[in-house]
């Protein structure tokens, strides 16, 4: 069947890739002989493990006996449908992925499905860009979950790492890092935008290194007076000012043993950085007022929203200091440059929510999803959590639609179509793969021509961090 051939290269690259799709294993419901036997000839030429069956009653019964990561059933079959096998696999095993094919497309049917929770709906004829499309995701999804799954495993030890959730290629690439450098006691940066996260992944290293019997100690830089982020910080004597009347301990004492994170550290005034290099450098600080020195064992953890680098060259942030913590940076994606989060983000907080308000919505329709998608989340993470909270509270039942859903989001629909309105697919189809990448190297290009080269500027243009927008310049070869 030569239906499902656009995305075969696609499935030889994930069997291929760390030898971990090859355990994906797959049931087929489908009536149809030929599709049936057609469908699983291709998921096993490719290493699968592929069982089809001819009735949604036979796919519940071999479902029972062996389970399956992913399911691919007709809507319409002899003895139990689509909806009911999908049902039942949800039940069983929630983290299997279902995806329903139907050639009675309905609104009804569509609704249904997604509500009770099917990866995806595609309807009869079925075409080929649709298929792969579906069906790449699909598997993509069970790939990326498995490895981040098994990250998660290593890294959780004493901290609940699940906190932090993401199955991206980005994602995947923080948890690599986190891994790698959480044993250690080398110095770490965050850098990340507000709301992506920063305080989870450095609570992460620390619980899961050698000091995680010893506190962790966060420090807000940006939310803190100048004034009194020092004594924060080293403490003070009784009478080292006005108000002081007793000795207090500051947080680098606290955190003797452990580790301090230091967040938003971009916003520390350069007389107070020189302090903080000094215990980097030395271990050793006095209190203010004081005239004893100090030594302190700990960690340090840093994080910014901001581009140290060019903070260094306009003489805002001390270079010295800047190489001090820039040891292993680590960088935490907006939520706009790893979409495929998204849904997951928003399955997590929907169920986080019904239960802390009593509500029983259901999730996002078809439509509602697509624009949550489309959205520019500028305050990442934490805004989509804000706003699906506010979401469960009002709609307290059923399906969450674009009725219910706050004009900032619908409005990013007419910006998504200004860009696609421009793009001509041709008959023989394209590589979007490679469309993708001449239109972002074209997008770098254009930045750097516009800029005169300037790279600070360039990534500004693009609403990008400058780490990343380097890094995309290495990527495609650019300046090199």
């Amino acid at each position: 069947m030569t239906l499902f051939s656009p995305f075969q290269d696609f499935i030889r690259v994930i069997t291929e890739e760390k030898g971990l799709m090859k355990r994906v294993k797959v049931l087929i419901a489908e009536d149809n002989d030929l599709s049936r036997k057609n469908l699983a000839d291709m998921l096993k030429s490719y290493g699968y493990e592929v069982k089809a069956v001819s009735d949604g009653k036979q796919a519940m019964d071999i479902f029972l006996e062996d389970k399956y990561d992913l399911v691919v059933t007709d809507l319409k079959m002899p003895n139990a449908d689509g909806l009911e096998v999908l049902a039942f696999v949800k039940e069983v095993m929630p983290e299997s992925i279902v995806i329903i094919i139907t050639g009675y497309g309905t609104v009804h049917s569509a609704v249904e499905a997604m509500r009770l929770g099917a990866f995806d709906y595609i309807t009869k004829p079925l075409k080929d860009d649709l298929v792969k499309l579906t069906l790449e995701r699909a598997l993509s999804f069970a790939k990326l979950k498995e490895e981040n799954i098994s990250l998660k495993g290593q890294l959780k030890r004493k901290y609940d790492f699940g906190k932090i959730i993401g199955y991206s290629d980005s994602m995947r690439k923080v948890f690599e890092r986190i891994e790698k450098v959480a044993g250690t006691d080398s110095t770490v940066i965050i850098y990340g935008e507000s709301g992506t996260g920063k305080e989870l992944v450095a609570r992460a290293i620390h619980f899961n290194s050698d000091r995680n019997s010893y506190p962790l100690v966060p420090v807000n830089c940006g939310a803190i007076p100048e004034e009194l982020l020092e004594s924060e910080l080293f403490g003070h004597e009784k009478g080292a000012f006005t108000g002081a009347i007793k000795s207090r301990v500051g947080r680098f004492e606290l955190a003797h043993g452990g580790t301090i994170f230091l967040d938003e550290i971009g916003d520390m005034s350069p007389a107070l950085q020189v302090k903080v290099l000094r215990v980097i450098q030395e271990k050793q600080f006095e209190r203010i007022g004081g005239v004893k020195t100090l030594s302190v064992d700990v960690r340090i953890i840093a994080a910014t929203n901001q581009d140290l680098e060019k903070a260094v060259q306009e003489k805002r942030f001390r270079e010295d200091l800047f190489y001090r913590i820039n040891v292993i940076p680590i960088y935490i994606p907006p939520l706009r440059e790893r979409k495929m989060d998204i849904p997951v983000l928003i399955n997590h907080f929907t169920r986080k929510f019904n239960k802390l308000k009593k509500r029983n919505v259901k999730g996002f329709s078809q439509e509602a999803m697509q624009y949550m998608m489309r959205y520019h989340w500028p305050g990442n993470v934490r805004e989509l959590e804000n706003l699906i909270e506010m979401l469960v509270v009002m709609k307290e039942d059923g399906l969450i639609d674009i009725a219910d859903m706050p004009p900032k989001v619908l409005s990013e629909e007419s910006k998504l179509d200004d860009q696609v309105s421009s793009i001509i697919i041709p008959e023989e189809g394209v590589s979007f793969n490679e469309m993708v990448e001449d239109f972002e190297k074209d997008l770098l290009l254009k930045a750097l021509e516009k800029t005169g080269g300037v790279k600070n500027r360039a990534a500004k243009l693009l609403d990008l961090n400058r780490t990343t927008f380097v890094e995309k310049l290495k990527r495609y070869s650019i300046g090199s």
